[in-house]
């Protein structure tokens, strides 16, 4: 008999909420009652979240979601696999669902870059050779795959994009086609770039995995980052050859364990030389109490914020 496959939910929604604490709590018992693990981040802008866990838990979440007053019409992206990329489950309060972190407010439900399908985005890149494509990720997530010829900020985490935006005033007339994941992040970079006056901005729906689904990845070049341990994503939605190094986050291939410079759960190639000799004594503690704790039988992933 197969062993059943995990679901992995990818979902978020603007709204507006007046205790994110409260709702934080509500969700962790439900999802602990699903036995579903994964992150879910909840401000007064709304919800943003990743679970994985059986079939039968992430329908059952579905239609309680579905159910709730505040998440009516809320998408959900599904995609199958082997086993639950998600160790835990983490559901926090934050003051963003996705950091921007410019002053004051940032209203996405105010209208931000027009939604294409991903049909539509396609065509548009086919008749228009002129247009920006422009990737909202953050640097470490462009340089495993990206659409070809798109502009790709050199960021570290999506808070550093506002500083960007002068570099782009030239370009100010021309199209924007802002993409990223799951749809999240262009949602508040279509409404800062409108804010700077560019005026034809649009948004992949649904973001790289879903364009993935319905048109496939002609226009795309290499892999898609994730943040859980599958670390990155092909097309068939199979992870991908990469891992994450425990200093510094970064996605790295199998060449980079190979480097004298790797040394696991500490350093690697793009680290190393960047490391206090506090930071190397303090993550290879932490690297001997994951030793100890996996002899046990627990187990620990490393994810890190966008």
């Amino acid at each position: 008999m197969s062993e059943e496959k995990s679901i992995v939910l990818l979902y978020y929604h603007f709204t507006s909420i007046e205790d994110p604490k409260a709702l934080a709590s509500e969700q962790r018992y439900l999802c602990q009652k699903l036995a579903l693990k994964g992150r879910i981040l909840i401000a007064t802008e709304g919800i943003n979240g990743t679970l994985g866990g059986s079939a039968a838990s992430a329908r059952a979440y579905q239609e309680t979601m579905s159910e709730h007053p505040l998440f009516k019409g809320m998408e959900f992206k599904i995609s199958e696999y082997a086993t639950n990329p998600f160790g835990k489950l983490s559901v926090k309060a934050r003051k963003e669902i996705v950091t921007l972190g410019v002053d004051g407010p940032l209203d996405t439900r105010r209208g931000g870059g027009e939604h294409l399908s991903p049909a539509q985005w396609r065509q548009m890149i086919e008749e228009d050779p002129d247009v920006v494509l422009f990737d909202t990720r953050n640097r470490y997530e462009s340089d495993i795959g990206k659409f070809k010829g798109a502009v790709c900020p050199d960021t570290e985490n999506f808070r550093d994009l506002p500083e960007k935006i002068s570099e782009y005033e030239h370009l100010k007339d021309k199209k924007w086609l802002m993409y990223c994941t799951g749809g999240i992040r262009c949602e508040k970079a279509s409404v800062l770039f409108k804010e700077a006056g560019f005026q034809h901005v649009f948004q992949l729906h649904g973001g790289i995995v879903n364009y993935w689904k319905e048109v496939g990845d002609e226009l795309w070049e290499g892999d898609c980052f994730v943040f859980d341990n599958r670390v990155s994503i092909k097309h068939s939605l199979k992870p991908g050859n990469l891992s994450i190094c425990a200093g510094c986050r970064e996605p790295i291939t199998k060449a980079d364990t190979k480097s004298k410079n790797f040394e696991e759960g500490v350093s690697c190639p793009n680290c190393y030389n960047k490391l206090t000799s506090k930071q190397l004594q303090r993550f290879r503690m932490r690297q001997k109490q994951i030793k100890i704790a996996k002899k046990s039988g627990k187990k620990y992933f490393h994810q890190r914020e966008i």
